[in-house]
């Protein structure tokens, strides 16, 4: 029986089994997390927070970030961002949620906590008592958020929002995605059943618990089992195969560029190669080179279950089966979870076997729509279906192909960048008069961020100036690794800059 609810998905676990862990730390048992919700949401009911409120979470990887999402989850609205973030990018995002609260780590030097003040906003410090089991914390209630009118207290129900992210757009400022607690857990429950999720089985998480991927595939498909996630402190490959060893886990997740650094690893780790009892790998976020997908399996003789998602999905929407059933390479599977159909992008009717479309999809797991966006919305959703952005094809069995991206939107290794977010910041630059960002073949990462450039008459810069330039007001993976510098930047028959095909136009492909 699927849960609708954070709250009612954490019920049905045996209370000894382990739910949390860490390597070199207790791990947390259910009982233990159930606690763990029943004391985050009376503190934040006590600070005036509640059922819809939004909730800023900005934690390094591992338990304790794991278990704020699921403990806030279930008594308001979690906002999860990444600490890499620039005190700009903070202020954006914060103030464009109307976060109530931001929770951080205790003694946290983030730009978020300057900005929070500067908004109003209240704040939190996590602190993590001495000797406390994985994903043991307490709260404290540092600066008090603005009273609310309207605090709704107790656990959240199934149509309140549970998540809310940003997902980046080329044409319009990043939209927000608001996911309810149906949604979330009706995901949860499409990727236990896709992957034979039991209690048994043991995830080691890898994956960044500010994105989807991390908190819906690896963390909350695992408690909808009643199994266990293992949250490492972000992805490093030269510890890697020393976590392997001391979790045993029984399957992964990650996205393509994370398999790869393993793989390169795997030949000097031979030892716990043998060791490995890992029951299938699975790769979702980024299309997974057949290369990369046949050697991981000739590697760790496991299958590899290559997935596909988005975060209007709350991440799944397709998944290869697992044996007896076949896979295929180069092909992100079956529909598994919601319905999934090909339409013709100009006059919105399905195509049919064979016939080449934009995938689109429908079902519990699909957000109700954009926040405060009439105009996305209209562009999103035709008759009920979620027009995904992504061009693909459906095979007689129901295998579903990519065969492009329609969407502009640079996918750097699974990481998700907006072309126009970058522009803008490079624009702030006092010698540029025109920008325009986008996506460069890489190797190993898919996509990698390149931008074109047209100085302002009689100023000077180089790629160096305007790197280090973006380099203190974006996040790492959305800097340039390219700077091209144009006497015109190449426009399309309306006169609009051109991003897709500019890659090709300059030579870089």
């Amino acid at each position: 029986m699927n849960a609708f609810t954070i709250d009612a998905l954490l019920a049905t676990a045996a209370p000894e089994n382990q739910a949390l862990g860490a390597p070199d730390r207790i791990s947390m048992t259910y009982r233990d997390l159930r606690e763990q919700v029943d004391a985050t949401v009376i503190a934040l009911n006590g600070a005036g927070v509640g059922r819809g409120d939004r909730v800023a979470i900005v934690l390094p990887n591992g338990p304790e970030m794991a278990s704020a999402f699921v403990a806030i989850g279930a008594g308001a609205t979690t906002a999860p961002l990444n600490p890499a973030y620039r005190a700009d990018e903070f202020r954006f995002y914060l103030d464009d949620l109307g976060a109530r609260l931001l929770v951080v780590e205790r003694g946290s030097d983030s730009d978020a906590v300057a900005v929070a003040r500067e908004l109003g906003m209240g704040i939190a410090e996590l602190f993590v008592p001495e000797g406390a089991p994985a994903g043991r914390f307490e709260l404290e209630i540092v600066e008090e958020p603005a009273a609310s009118d309207a605090l709704q207290t107790g656990r959240a129900q199934a149509d309140d929002i549970a998540l809310v992210l940003h997902t980046s757009g080329t044409t319009s400022r990043p939209k927000i995605v608001p996911l309810s607690q149906a949604n979330v857990c009706a995901s949860a429950a499409h990727i236990r059943a896709s992957l034979a999720l039991e209690p048994g089985d043991r995830c080691l998480n890898i994956m960044p618990l500010f994105h989807i991927h991390g908190l819906i595939a690896a963390v909350l498909s695992s408690l909808s089992a009643g199994a266990s996630v293992h949250c490492m402190p972000g992805f490093n490959a030269l510890k890697a195969f020393a976590w392997f060893d001391a979790i045993k886990p029984t399957w992964y997740t990650a996205v393509p560029t994370m398999h790869q650094a393993i793989l390169g690893r795997a030949a000097r780790n031979q030892a716990s190669v043998d060791a490995m009892g890992l029951r299938f790998i699975r790769s979702s976020s980024s299309s997974l080179p057949p290369q990369i997908m046949t050697e991981l399996e000739a590697t760790f003789g496991c299958p590899v279950i290559e997935a596909y998602g988005m975060t209007e999905a709350a991440h799944q929407m397709a998944s290869n089966p697992l044996p007896p059933a076949p896979r295929f390479p180069g092909c992100v599977g079956i529909a598994a979870g919601p319905e999934v159909a090909i339409m013709d992008e100009g006059t919105g009717s399905l195509l049919g076997i064979g016939e080449i479309g934009e995938i689109v999809i429908r079902g519990p797991n699909v957000t109700a729509g954009y926040e405060n966006n009439p105009k996305a919305n209209a562009e999103g959703f035709t008759d009920g279906w979620f027009r995904t952005g992504d061009q693909g094809t459906l095979d007689q069995a129901g295998y579903l192909r990519l065969t492009g991206r329609l969407k502009e939107i640079i996918n750097r290794g699974g990481e998700k960048i907006s072309p126009r977010e970058v522009d803008e910041i490079l624009l702030d630059h006092p010698a540029v008069a025109q920008v325009v960002t986008f996506a460069v073949p890489h190797a190993k990462l898919g996509e990698d961020v390149a931008a074109a450039v047209v100085l302002k008459e009689g100023q000077e810069a180089d790629e160096k100036a305007l790197r280090s330039f973006a380099a203190e007001r974006l996040a790492d993976f959305k800097v340039p690794r390219k700077v091209l510098f144009l006497e015109e930047i190449p426009k399309g028959a309306t006169g609009k800059l051109q991003r897709i095909g500019l890659a090709e136009k300059l030579g870089l492909v």
